[in-house]
């Protein structure tokens, strides 16, 4: 009697279960709750928002289960590509893909090591004429800026006074095209505001 009941009601624990969702078995005719989820009719979506799945009670869900095909409707091209090995990792995730330091090129080393000693020299880079360190995002800030690594606090301040007036819609008759530069400058900027060279 035990086990039956089991079955038919599979414990909070139970693989994809959700309790309380309040929504209704999508099967035809069913009044069962639907707790447990199966992929939309429309197919996963573009990504730029979560699939709006369709819930089942567990019987149905099994059913559902036993008979889903996700290469159907696809053509043979789909189908390979969604096969390979690396699907999904041809794009450059968001921190790689809005560009920064690439780093050495892990080719042109024998030794991974030598690769990485070669990043950390880049990084921690001879120091300003008045002896205090810039890093490497120090340097691609000071590039961002049109500044030498010898600037000091007070051409900081008065070549993003500059930037900012170039930039900003306010000055350009409200032409928001710059903007993206602008967010840039001012990033650069806020960071070496804090920077230790500039202390």
């Amino acid at each position: 009697m035990t086990k039956a009941l089991s079955k038919e009601r599979p414990s909070p624990r139970f693989h994809g279960r959700v309790e309380g969702t309040g929504r209704e078995c999508a099967h035809p005719g069913c009044a069962a709750a639907g707790e447990f989820r199966a992929p939309p009719l429309e197919g996963p979506g573009d990504g730029n928002r979560p699939p709006a799945f369709r819930w089942f009670c567990l019987e149905h869900v099994r059913a559902f289960n036993a008979g889903y095909n996700y290469f159907d409707g696809m053509t043979a091209e789909e189908i390979r590509v969604a096969q390979s090995p690396i699907a999904g990792w041809e794009r450059e995730t968001r921190a790689f893909a809005q560009g920064g330091d690439p780093g050495p090129r892990w080719r042109d080393f024998a030794d991974p090591l030598d690769a990485i000693g070669a990043r950390f020299r880049r990084e921690t880079t001879a120091p300003r004429p008045d002896g205090k360190p810039l890093t490497g995002e120090d340097r691609r800030n000071l590039d961002t800026l049109g500044l030498g690594p010898d600037v000091d606090r007070m051409a900081l301040r008065r070549r993003y006074s500059e930037l900012v007036r170039k930039y900003h819609p306010d000055r350009n008759g409200g032409d928001r095209s710059h903007e993206a530069r602008l967010t840039t400058v001012i990033a650069a900027y806020q960071s070496l505001r804090r920077a230790k060279a500039f202390a």
